[in-house]
Parts: structure tokens; sequence; C-alpha cells
């Protein structure tokens, strides 16, 4: 407003209404750290689809767990991610298979090696049976013996093809004689040949055309694999300064999930030991810690029964909390891979991160994200009993559970933290951190503003109007909303040496809901007619 006016006429001037509302942050973008087929390295992505994702990162591997949990991500509810590659370039060492010679088994006379990439070639078997039709005749100006039908010595042969899908690929009436339209090489290896393998004539010296022929019988494709080239445990990790790994997450400030499933697959496939396995879980949760705005999701390691996943989180990894940071799921699950055709387990947490988010979409982050069903889940590694569950439970173990007519569900809420901490419950650390993060973004407009009792009133206005609005919605507990919440900023707050000290002190308390973990009915007899 002008201090002075020194022109006649009329002044129209818009007052701001002083009311500056607190918008509730996102609660459901998770950040996945892992082995992808191709794709930007350690430079975070942000994928809001499973199309963007294959359009970025390529599709389904066998070395790694990373798009399998993005898919389930997206297939429970999930809508918003970041994505970061890690571990180098994918290689695939295809399979492949040498055939020994019918003058003798230290005689390879053909490589077969598959075109299906990485394990798929494994799956591919190779027959070679005697040819049953006639040889055709020479070719018009060959001689016999040469390029058409061969001389008479000379065994013809056929050759099966089979592979993880499709029908048998047959080959028949083949030779190793150059020149000749049957030669194996020219016809397996065209354009119009097999779609699942190539060959390779050895040609070993000395021995006969004849004598080149394969053995009779069924042969095996093996040795095809994916691997992670230069992977090494601080390939997870990175840094803040260089943004990389998980720790380059701290430059994104809406994450509030982190998922690092392909610390499991590389433990799987030997790139890391348990010792390394439980550093990168414990220097996650203190990203996490340190961060204040996000919880990390765990898995246990594979193939661990009850007892021993057990003794693996408190006696050996020891994977605690104190703020409640992370929580821990057990056991892997089944699904389907397109990449082998068939199904396989994994870590379950990147299905368990898109539930998060369909239950903060449903019902909200208050609600305990359990007793939802696991979409894509086709089974469990391990089926936990009654007894089982009790302990586990206890111990901050979440289990997922398969129930007759109900599906597979998460059936724990529990966070890492102690059973005696405040911070025990899943919903409870991730509805403070969704208040925390709105009051925190809801009111960067106070910084350098005039600290007076005016401010502490309009501080007080529109903290107390965001948490009415946030108890309304059922999440915090209590009648009425004084129950439910208090904001204090006044001059008890704020002494004069908090003001000299160029602070403004604004006290808040919220009480949240508890999910009902145990339900427990009372149920007696009673005597008909009895008043008790």
């Amino acid at each position: 407003m002008p201090t002075t006016y020194q022109a006649p006429g009329v002044y129209i001037e818009e007052i701001p209404s002083g009311s500056r509302p607190i918008e509730g942050v996102g609660t459901a973008v998770a950040a996945f750290v892992g082995f992808a087929e191709k794709g930007p390295l350690n430079q975070p992505v942000r994928v809001t689809n499973w199309t963007q994702y294959v359009n970025t990162f390529g599709g389904f591997i066998k070395a790694g767990y990373l798009p399998l949990s993005v898919y389930g991500f997206f297939a429970n509810g999930g809508g918003n991610a970041w994505v970061v590659r890690v571990g180098g370039d994918v290689v695939a060492h295809p399979a492949v298979a040498a055939l020994p010679a019918r003058a003798g088994a230290q005689v390879e006379t053909l490589r077969i090696t598959a075109k299906l990439p990485g394990a798929s070639g494994n799956d591919i078997t190779v027959e070679v049976a005697e040819e049953q039709a006639p040889a055709a005749p020479p070719a018009e100006g060959a001689s016999e013996g040469e390029a058409g039908g061969g001389s008479a010595e000379e065994p013809r042969f056929r050759m099966v093809v089979r592979g993880p899908a499709g029908g048998p690929e047959v080959f028949e009436n083949l030779t190793f004689r150059r020149g000749d339209a049957r030669n194996i090489v020219d016809v397996i290896n065209a354009e119009t040949g097999s779609q699942f393998i190539s060959v390779e004539d050895l040609a070993p010296r000395g021995v006969s055309i004849a004598d080149r022929v394969p053995g009779l019988g069924t042969y095996n494709l093996s040795g095809g694999s994916e691997s992670i080239t230069a992977l090494v445990p601080a390939d997870f990790q990175g840094s803040v300064a260089t943004r990389t790994g998980f720790e380059g997450l701290e430059a994104l400030d809406d994450v509030t999930m982190i998922v690092a499933p392909d610390i499991m697959k590389a433990y799987e496939d030997g790139h890391l030991d348990l010792d390394g396995v439980i550093g990168l879980q414990k220097a996650i949760l203190g990203h996490c810690a340190r961060m204040g705005d996000r919880v990390a999701l765990l898995d246990t390691p594979p193939k661990m029964d009850p007892t021993e996943v057990d003794n693996w989180k408190t006696s050996i990894a020891n994977l605690i909390s104190d703020d409640g940071s992370g929580a821990l799921y057990y056991p892997w699950i089944k699904v389907d891979d397109p990449a082998t055709k068939g199904t396989i387990l994994i870590p379950p947490s990147g299905h368990v991160a898109g539930i998060w988010a369909r239950s903060d979409d449903r019902r909200g982050v208050h609600k305990a994200p359990a007793n939802e069903e696991v979409i894509g889940a086709l089974d469990l590694a391990t089926h936990v009993t009654q007894a089982e569950l009790g302990t586990l439970n206890v111990k901050s173990i979440n289990c997922i559970r398969a129930f007759p007519g109900r599906g597979i569900r998460v059936w724990g809420a529990r966070s890492l933290a102690e059973s005696s901490s405040e911070w025990r419950y899943i919903n409870v650390r991730r509805l403070f951190n969704f208040i925390e993060g709105s009051i925190d973004r809801g009111t960067q407009w106070v910084v350098f503003e005039p600290n007076d009792e005016s401010l502490w009133a309009r501080v007080r206005r529109d903290i107390t109007a965001f948490l009415t609005r946030t108890w309304g919605t059922g999440a915090l507990f209590g009648a009425t909303a004084a129950e439910a919440f208090y904001v204090k900023c006044d001059r008890e707050t704020n002494p004069p040496e908090i003001i000299d000290a160029g602070m403004m002190v604004c006290e808040i308390g919220i009480a949240p809901v508890k999910p009902a973990e145990f339900v427990i009915f009372h149920i007696r007899q009673i005597t008909p007619g009895s008043t008790e």
C-alpha cells in the first residue's frame, strides 16, 4: 500500500486475506534401485506407468528383479515412481552345445549356439536322427558324391530343434558337403532357417564327411546366463555428491518409499555376501531416518524358513529402526515371469509398495497398509502357520499369508522399531511424515517474517486449519478436534532468548489412530432368561 496519494482519484487495492492453506504432500512416490536391461545409469528417471518404464529401461530380464517389482508396483495401485538403474550393462551369455562326430565321442563336429538370450537358450534341445527319405539325385553338371545328393556311402541325417515355446523345427536330408543345397550351415543359419539356433561347422581335420555326421541322440543346450558387469556394493549405495545409488535420492524431495529388490539378486548371483546385504539394508534405513520423509521396504534373504528368518533378523542382521523408518516383509512371492515364460519367486517389496500406494489412495496414509490383497502373486515361497506368524510379528517381521477364498494378503503392519516404541506401526510413521512434510512445505513463507504475535497467530491459524481437515478424514484419534491435536505458538514457546536467536518455535501435539492389530471377542454361555 502506498504511504501517500498525490493525484486525486479512485484507488483500488487488493488486500491479501492472510490465510495460506497448507496442502498435503504426496505419500505414495516410490524410488526403485536395481538392475535394468538398458537406460541411463545412476540417473533417477520418473515413470508413471509400465509403458514408460519399458520405453526407458527395457523389459523383463533374468539378471534382475527390478522390472518385475516395478510391474508389481503399478499392478497393485502405484502410480508415481522414480527408477535408478545401477550395476552396469546386462551381459547375456548364450547357451551352447558341441555335438560329437560319429567317428568318436572325442571329436567335436558341430557347435550349436542359441539365438534366444541368456538362460532362455537352456531350454532348447536338438535331436539328431537318421534320414529316412531317399537322398536327392545329383545336381545337373555335378559328379556323383558332390553337390546334390552325395554318394551312396555318405549318410544323410535330420535334425529336430525344440525351443521353450512353439512347435518343433524339422530339417531333413542334411549334409556337411559344401556347395550342397542341404548343407547344414546354409540351411539352419538361413533367414528362413531356425529361429532357435545357429550352427558352426567345426570341420575336424582328417575326418571324412561320412564320419563327421553327428552322433545320434538328443542334446541339451546349456550355459546360457545373464549377468551384471562391474557390480560392487557401492553401486547400490552411491553418494550424495555424485548423485548415484540410493544416496543420490536425497536430491528428490517427493520420494516417500525406497525399494531395492536387486540387493537380493546380487546376493543370489554371488556379487554380495550376507554381510554386504545387511550393510546395504542398514544404509538404506540410515538414509530414510536422516531424510525424515521416507520409509524403506526391505526384503528377507531367499530360501529361509520362519525360524531362520527370525534368527537372521534378530541375531545376525539386527535390523532396527528406532524411528520406524523401515519395514521388513516375508516370505517371497511367486509371480509369472515373461522373461522365462514360467513362474519365479521374487522379493515382495515392489508389490507391497504398490499396496501402500493403493491404500493411501483409497483410505489415506493413516490406514495401516495391511489386510490387502497382493495382486499378481500366485503363491508364496513359504506358508506361515498361525504360531509362526505370532513369533515373527512380535519380531517386527510382516508376513504375507494365503487365505482360502480371500487370496494372498499382507498380514502385518509393523515397522522395524521395537515393539515398545511409539513408532512400531508403519501407518503412524508415515502419517507423521505426511503431516511434517505438509507443514514444512506449506509454511515456507514464514521464513524472515517479523517474529511477533501477529506471525504466531497466522501460523496457528494455518496449521490448525490443516490438522482439522486431517482429523476430518479419520487420520487422528478423538471425538473432537481439540482431542485430536493442539497447536501452541505464543510467548511461552517463544521467549525473548528464542526470538533473539532468530528462531520461532511452534509446538504441535497429534493423536494418531492405531490399527486394530488384535481383534478380541469375549464370548460366553448364558442361561436362557438370565439377566447377567
